[in-house]
C-alpha cells in the first residue's frame, strides 16, 4: 500500500507525490494519501472538502497564517515516474508545484510547535477553469478555513519570493463585414482585410513598467487567437482577434477593460474573462518577516510575479499574500520539468525557520 513519510527523506517526499498522477480532475488518490499523512500528526485538526484538504494548528498564537499549494498537474508527457540525476530532479509536478506541495507537508506533520498559528492548505482544480478551482470553492464554501494574517501559495518562484501578480484579461475584438461570393468580391465587405489596423495597433503598442510597492512589473498585451471565415470561396463577413492582456496589480478590473476600449476606439471589443491581480503586501510585517528569513536562507530579495496566480484570492480578501516555492517558473507544464534539489530543500529551510523563529 502507498504511503507518504512526511518525517523521512524530503527528497524521496517529494519523489513520492509527484510519482502519484494527479492530473486536474484526477487528484483523489494524493488527495487522500495527503490526508492520511496529516492525520498522524496529533497536532492538527485535519478538515476536507472534495478533493482540498486542510490541516490547522490551534495553539492560540497572536497571528495566523495559510501556507497554500494545489495537488493537481497539467497532462503527464512520458515524464513520470521522476528520476533524480546530477542535483536535479526531473519529471511532472516538480516544477508546479507538487515540489511545493512536499515542502508544505513535510512542516505540517513535523512543526509540532511554530511560533504562528498555521493553516496548510493542499487544493485541487489549479490548473483548469476557474470556476472549478478548489481554493476558489473553499472561499465559497468555508471562508473560515482560509482566515489568516498572510498567506504564502507555494506556487514555483525559483526558491525566492515572488510578491503579487498581474492581473489578466482576455477579450475579443469582433470584425464585421458583408459576405459575398469570392469571385464578386468587389459586391462584399472582407472581415479578415479589416483585422489589418487591430493587429497594427497591437504591434506598436508599447507595454508599460510599472512600479507597485517597490516591485516593477512588466505589462503585456498580445493577439493570442485569430478566426474567421466559412469556406474558400466566400468573403468573411466575420473575424474576431482574441487579445489578451496581462495589467499591473496597481490597475482593477475596471481600469483594464477601460484600456482595451480606449485602445481599440472604432471597435467592437467584448470583455470574456478577467481576474484582478495582487500588490505585493511586503509591506505587511508578517510578510516583511518572512522575506528577511528568505533572505537569510537564500541571498534572494522578493521580485514580482507577472503570471496570475492564487495569491489574487487571498488579495481579493483583504490578506496579502506572497508566492514562494522551489522551481523555475519557465519549466512549468514543460516536458522537460525539473526541478534543483537544493531549492527544495532551500525553500524547506526557509519556511521552518520564519515559522519557528
Amino acid at each position: 500500500m502507498t504511503t507518504l513519510d512526511p518525517r523521512g527523506d524530503l527528497v524521496a517526499l517529494t519523489r513520492a507525490v509527484c510519482d502519484i498522477p494527479s492530473v486536474s480532475g484526477d487528484e483523489t488518490a494524493l488527495a487522500d494519501l495527503v490526508e492520511a499523512a496529516l492525520r498522524t500528526a496529533d497536532h492538527l485538526e485535519v478538515l476536507r472538502d472534495g478533493d482540498a484538504v486542510v490541516a490547522r494548528t490551534q495553539l492560540g498564537r497572536p497571528s495566523r497564517v495559510v501556507v497554500a499549494g494545489h495537488l493537481d498537474t497539467v497532462p503527464v508527457a512520458d515524464n513520470l515516474p521522476t528520476r533524480l540525476e546530477d542535483g536535479w530532479l526531473w519529471g511532472r509536478g516538480t516544477v508546479d508545484m507538487l515540489g511545493g506541495v512536499a515542502v508544505a507537508l513535510a512542516l505540517a506533520v513535523q512543526l509540532e510547535n511554530p511560533t504562528r498559528d498555521v493553516t496548510w492548505v493542499f487544493y485541487d482544480h489549479e490548473e483548469v477553469e476557474a470556476e472549478l478551482n478548489g481554493l476558489g470553492r473553499l472561499v465559497r464554501t468555508h471562508p473560515d478555513w482560509l482566515a489568516c494574517d498572510f498567506a504564502v501559495l507555494g506556487e514555483p518562484s525559483n526558491g525566492g519570493i515572488e510578491g503579487g501578480c498581474n492581473g489578466t484579461m482576455r477579450a475579443e475584438v469582433r470584425l464585421h463585414g458583408v459576405a459575398a461570393h469570392s469571385a464578386r468580391a468587389w459586391v462584399g465587405v472582407n472581415a479578415i482585410h479589416a483585422a489589418g489596423e487591430v493587429l497594427r495597433r497591437l504591434e506598436a503598442y508599447e507595454p508599460r513598467s510599472v512600479e507597485v510597492d517597490g516591485l516593477v512589473y512588466r505589462e503585456s498585451l498580445n493577439a493570442v487567437l485569430v478566426s474567421g471565415g466559412t469556406a474558400t470561396n466566400v468573403i468573411p463577413d466575420r473575424c474576431v482577434v482574441t487579445v489578451n492582456y496581462r495589467f499591473a496589480p496597481s490597475t482593477d478590473v475596471a481600469g483594464a477593460e477601460q484600456h482595451l476600449r480606449e485602445l481599440f476606439d472604432g471597435f467592437e471589443l467584448v470583455v470574456t474573462d478577467a481576474a484582478p491581480g495582487a500588490r505585493p503586501g511586503l509591506d505587511h510585517p508578517a510578510a516583511a518577516e518572512f522575506a528577511r528569513a528568505v533572505l537569510a536562507v537564500t541571498g534572494g530579495a522578493p521580485a514580482p510575479k507577472y503570471g496570475w496566480t492564487d495569491v489574487a484570492r487571498f488579495s481579493a480578501l483583504g490578506i496579502p499574500a506572497v508566492n514562494f516555492g522551489p522551481g523555475d517558473p519557465l519549466l512549468a507544464h514543460k516536458d522537460d520539468e525539473r526541478c534543483p534539489v537544493d531549492q527544495i530543500t532551500s525553500s524547506y529551510a526557509a519556511l521552518r525557520t520564519w515559522l519557528t523563529s
